[in-house]
């Protein structure tokens, strides 16, 4: 069986199953909430995370409510490298990104229906912000060796918007797939998800293990 998520992420009422290009598909109501919530979320982390660098910039002894600890310090992953992979604060591409995502959200709520090109486009943006976000991931934990609070939070939503844009975009044929397969993925939609967080909570216990430890 299949949660509220597949069940209302669109009907053969609402939705064209056709695979051409002019074809249109929209939504039910579960998926614009999911993509509105996760979006205003990531707008959120990306907004705090982008203050506090400039203030931090603007004041070296400035403190992030997010620094707590050793491993939870928002203060040490801002002023790395990885924080400005492409030349500017990362949170800057989660302000416009996030900001694309709530659109589509409230644009399918009030009933858009979009053409296959767009879902496709979508769908590879989340494709690209969650390998991004699962790098960066990589960079706290092995490189920067510290956790930041607002970014795990834009890992989370970013994993979960991306996950479900998929599962929709199989149901309804944009992407094409074996029928097995996408019956598999409408069945236990939930396994992929749950699965990369738990990787996710198991990687950051084992990298912070010690610290942990100390703690006890």
């Amino acid at each position: 069986m299949t949660s509220t998520v597949l069940g209302q992420a669109g009907t053969d009422e609402d939705s064209d199953r056709g695979g051409t290009g002019d074809s249109r598909t929209g939504a039910g109501r579960a998926l614009p909430w999911l993509l509105i919530v996760t979006g205003s979320l990531g707008l959120l982390s990306s907004f705090v995370i982008t203050v506090d660098k400039f203030e931090l910039l603007k004041n070296p002894d400035f403190r992030p409510s997010c620094s707590i600890n050793p491993v939870l310090s928002c203060t040490n992953v801002m002023l790395s490298d990885q924080a400005s992979v492409f030349g500017f604060p990362n949170p800057l591409i989660g302000l416009a990104a996030y900001a694309v995502v709530v659109a589509t959200g409230f644009g399918l709520l009030a009933g858009a229906r979009y053409r296959r090109w767009y879902w496709i486009g979508l769908n590879l943006g989340m494709l690209f912000g969650a390998g991004f976000c699962m790098w960066l991931m990589t960079q706290a934990l092995y490189s920067i060796g510290a956790l930041c609070l607002w970014c795990s939070l834009a890992w989370a939503v970013t994993i979960l918007m991306f996950w479900y844009i998929t599962v929709h975009n199989l149901k309804h044929g944009i992407i094409r797939a074996p029928r097995l397969l996408v019956s598999g993925v409408l069945e236990f939609h939930w396994a992929v998800p749950v699965t990369w967080y738990l990787g996710i909570l198991m990687l950051i216990g084992v990298r912070f293990w010690f610290y942990w430890q100390t703690l006890l």
